[in-house]
């Protein structure tokens, strides 16, 4: 991501967190820097793992209840996928995701036709859509 997108990025994050009425603090603005400049879509072990060095006192549980905390409020999103360990991502525009069930790499994937789509009626009268996305699992050649 380059630097003004991400400057802007911070911005709204940090906007979207006052109005919440969360608190700014250092590690969840560098939770945050870290999960917005990643592409792979990483797990809260694979945070930590990248912020330790520069935050020698944040605890795993940090990072995870951050994370929850940031799903919760719409500032990341939790990528659903098949395996056990949840994966995040700051959603910077609208995608899908391919999933390899053998490496477990995650790849976005924009597919405008499938998002133009009307839903069919019977989605319609279930209740409130909130989103809506495409996971397709196979192997990674």
């Amino acid at each position: 991501m380059e630097r003004e997108a991400l400057q802007e990025c911070i911005l709204h994050f940090e906007t979207s967190c006052r109005r919440a009425g969360l608190k700014l603090t250092h590690q969840r603005i560098e939770i945050f820097r870290e999960l917005a400049i990643s592409t792979d879509h990483p797990s809260a072990e694979a945070l930590h793992g990248r912020l330790i060095a520069r935050m020698p006192t944040l605890s795993p549980d940090t990072v995870y209840r951050t994370l929850a905390t940031f799903n919760q409020y719409g500032l990341a999103q939790k990528v659903e996928t098949a395996e056990s360990q949840a994966r995040y991502e700051v959603v910077h525009e609208r995608h899908h995701h391919l999933i390899c069930r053998h490496c477990h790499d995650i790849v976005d994937f924009h597919w405008p036709s499938i998002d133009d789509l009307d839903l069919p009626d019977a989605a319609g009268t279930w209740g409130r859509i909130e989103s809506r996305n495409v996971v397709i699992y196979g192997i990674c050649g």
